[in-house]
């Protein structure tokens, strides 16, 4: 038998939100108010949601906003 290793264990994967992803939009469209700019879809739900009913997985377009800038203040200046 091999000697103790330590075992890695993955925790949950952390939620996908599409609120949180560059790709995500809204809709003027009522019936369909999500789409999905990546994939190419407009949805009633989530487009998350969406890809997982279909899939079975997480959906593997996602990609996180960038960070906002932070506005230089005017004032701050020498």
């Amino acid at each position: 038998m091999p000697p103790n290793l330590p075992t890695y264990t993955q925790g949950p994967a952390p939620a996908i939100s599409c609120w949180k992803c560059r790709h995500f939009a809204t809709s003027w469209d009522p019936a369909l108010p999500y789409q999905c700019k990546l994939l190419g879809f407009k949805s009633r739900m989530l487009p998350c949601m969406q890809v997982q009913q279909l899939d079975g997985r997480p959906c593997q377009g996602f990609e996180p906003k960038p960070a906002k800038a932070i506005a230089k203040v005017s004032g701050n200046r020498q």
